[in-house]
């Protein structure tokens, strides 16, 4: 917001300083975005753990009833659901949360095969295999990623690209704009 404004008021009223200012906010920003994209090409390994770390903490944390990280579990949910699966490496990922240890027959709804509620714990009949998602959805994940790589990339770029033209625009816009010359003002 600082950056847009920094960029309409230096245009309109033609003030160089902000207009520099705005060029070096937007440079900072997509040499950061840059350097994240390398990072995270590098150390994608790193990354992987990362994620199975922070996955974890939130299938042993997971209390839909508490309403606390409601967003995460609802993203989470959503995950379980659409890609069929359940925990992040097996369905038995769920046996460190505190609630299911504590119960007999309760697993997370977004688990459950035939089940019409979006999330929560809910009750299963029969054996846990057969009512639950048996796989994990870290091999999900990757492969939406992987399928849809081309549209995040193509995203990214044309993020850049347009980074790229506020910056040169800035700069154009920045050069032309003709110094006040107060040497030719006559003294007193």
């Amino acid at each position: 917001m600082v950056m847009g404004f920094l960029g309409c008021v230096g245009a309109v009223n033609e003030i160089r300083c902000l207009l520099g200012l705005y060029f070096t906010f937007l440079l900072i920003i997509l040499i950061a975005q840059v350097a994240a994209g390398v990072l995270i090409y590098f150390q994608r390994d790193a990354l992987k753990t990362e994620m199975s770390s922070i996955i974890h903490d939130l299938i042993v944390t997971y209390d839909y009833s508490d309403g606390r990280n409601t967003s995460a579990e609802d993203t989470w949910d959503y995950i379980q659901r659409n890609l069929k699966c359940c925990g992040w490496t097996s369905y038995q990922n769920w046996t460190d949360n505190q609630i299911i240890n504590n119960s007999t027959n309760e697993y997370p709804c977004s688990c459950m095969i035939n089940q019409t509620s979006p999330n929560g714990f809910c009750a299963y009949n029969g054996t846990l295999r057969s009512s639950v998602y048996t796989t994990g959805c870290m091999q999900g994940v990757e492969s939406w990623l992987q399928n849809n790589l081309g549209i995040i990339l193509g995203v990214c770029v044309g993020v850049a690209v347009i980074e790229l033209l506020g910056l040169i625009l800035s700069i154009c816009l920045c050069r032309g704009i003709q110094s006040e010359d107060y040497t030719k003002v006559p003294k007193y």
